[in-house]
């Protein structure tokens, strides 16, 4: 029997029927910058509540959400979602690896972070999400309040830092509680809009 040879040409094109992520990783970050920004703004103290959320929630499944925009092909969102959920993670070991091996072998290779590192510490990531930031302004109204507010917060944070302010620490706390809404609404927002199949919450999308 003879086969059929494929067309000449002939291009297959693949249609993606999975779940958009943003949400899931919108809603990691937000939830967990409000949660650590109402420690910031003097709510409570810190504690195993954001440590874990910090390390399993904001961190390691942000990063989940940020592999499956990779899936999607979209740069952007696996860029900021597996950075920010690293970033989490990060902060999680400046907090609690110095902790760990107090009064061991290897104090030394894991002294607590000083101010002076953190300011850079926050200078950095405050330089990254403004390229971020920029990013937004072809995507949408939301998503440039989540970045611009977050560009911010980490501006004061690290002024907080160098300056050794605790009045500028309480402000970037309910500054970074603002920036987590603002990351919930967006990722609600768009579960939302999906559910219903019309705009329940507007994000502004940007013509392109």
């Amino acid at each position: 029997m003879s086969s059929i040879p494929p067309s000449v040409g002939q291009t297959l094109a693949i249609r993606d029927t999975t779940g958009n992520p943003a949400p899931l990783g919108l809603c990691c970050f937000g939830l967990t910058t409000v949660l650590l920004n109402l420690h910031n703004a003097g709510v409570f103290d810190l504690n195993a509540s954001i440590l874990a959320m910090g390390l399993f929630y904001g961190g390691m499944t942000q990063i989940i959400a940020g592999m499956m925009e990779w899936k999607k092909n979209n740069t952007f969102a696996t860029t900021a979602f597996c950075s920010y959920g690293a970033f989490w993670i990060v902060l999680v070991g400046l907090l609690v690896l110095p902790k760990l091996v107090a009064g061991t072998s290897a104090a030394a290779a894991f002294p607590p972070a000083n101010a002076v590192t953190l300011a850079w510490f926050m200078t950095i990531w405050g330089a990254f999400s403004a390229v971020l930031f920029v990013g937004t302004f072809r995507l949408n109204v939301a998503l440039q309040v989540v970045f611009g507010s977050l560009v911010i917060l980490f501006a004061l944070l690290a002024a907080h830092f160098f300056l050794e302010s605790p009045q500028l620490g309480t402000i970037a706390g309910y500054e970074g509680i603002f920036c987590g809404l603002s990351a919930i609404y967006t990722g609600l927002a768009q579960v939302l809009n999906e559910v219903y199949k019309r705009v329940v919450l507007p994000i502004g999308p940007v013509a392109a």
